[in-house]
């Protein structure tokens, strides 16, 4: 087991490492800017803190960088995508989707943890990189650090942001499905919201300044793979990208000027799937207000 930072070094050694890996896979210009690069770098583990269950038990909370702009990679669950102890499967991802992606997935733990570490270990494009889950009292986290993660809100100096709470969401029709390659599945899910925060298209900054990292907030709802060779499923309609790219028209909820689509008759969402290659996938449905997030998955065979 790694030796425990001494409290007060905790954040610093978060600030330290994410400076390390951001300058170890970009390059920086004599202007000042950054290169990022389209496809071939490696993604990233990250462990973002764990939260306290009613019942005693934790919930040790994950997410990934996958430092490619527009590179998605599969990596199936086993030996270069694990998650020990008690695995190698403890439910995290096998397709991964470009750029930073937060809070993505949660392995409960025992209200026994204790001082043990739970280790993600991901090997993409030859080279391993792991992260260390701990319950460090440091890296509690709540739903007001999502907020401001993700969705650069959550500062309201009278508590109204704390009053927000995730969407909720749910599927109609069994969590399981099988279907013969090339044949459409319909899949439909509902989504509510308390109508927190109040929508707003993601800011399009100013010339000549940084963009904000800002996101456009209001529910919104999409379909996405989870697991799964992601390249041999289609949706229909297509959905928008859930993962941050501020590229102007790029479809996602970062991109400058972005609006949430008009919600559809009775909150349901409904989409098409199609499979060109046989296997096991997992589709999940995501439903977010642009900080908190609620999600359901649907397991599918394809023969």
């Amino acid at each position: 087991m790694r030796t425990p930072l001494p409290v007060g070094l905790i954040g610093f050694a978060r600030l330290t490492v994410l400076g390390v890996m951001l300058t170890t896979t970009a390059l920086t210009t004599t202007s000042g800017q950054q290169l990022v690069y389209s496809s071939g770098q490696t993604v990233a583990p990250a462990f973002e803190g764990w939260e306290q269950n009613p019942d005693g038990s934790f919930n040790m909370v994950f997410g990934y960088f996958n430092r490619n702009l527009d590179e998605h990679l599969h990596v199936p669950v086993g030996p270069d995508n694990s998650l020990e102890p008690g695995g190698p499967d403890r439910g995290q991802p096998s397709y991964f989707l470009p750029r930073r992606n937060r809070f993505h997935f949660k392995v409960k733990v025992p209200a026994d943890f204790g001082d043990r570490e739970l280790v993600w270990t991901l090997t993409t494009q030859g080279q391993t990189e792991k992260a260390y889950a701990t319950l460090i009292p440091e890296y509690i986290i709540d739903k007001q650090l999502a907020m401001l993660d993700v969705g650069n809100f959550g500062r309201d100096p009278e508590g109204r942001d704390l009053l927000n709470e995730p969407p909720t969401v749910e599927l109609e029709g069994a969590a399981q499905r099988a279907v013969p390659v090339g044949t459409l599945l319909g899949l439909t899910a509902s989504a509510t919201d308390d109508g927190m925060p109040e929508p707003r298209p993601a800011p399009r900054g100013r010339p000549g300044t940084p963009r904000s990292r800002s996101n456009a907030l209001g529910l919104r709802v999409a379909w996405f793979v989870y697991r799964g060779d992601g390249a041999n499923v289609t949706f229909d309609p297509p959905q928008f990208k859930i993962h941050p790219d501020y590229r102007d028209h790029s479809n996602s909820p970062w991109s400058p000027g972005w609006e949430a689509p008009e919600l559809p008759p009775g909150g349901r969402f409904p989409v098409n799937v199609t499979f060109s290659e046989p296997g096991a996938y997992v589709l999940r449905v995501l439903a977010t207000d642009g900080g908190l997030t609620g999600h359901r998955d649907v397991a599918v065979t394809v023969r």
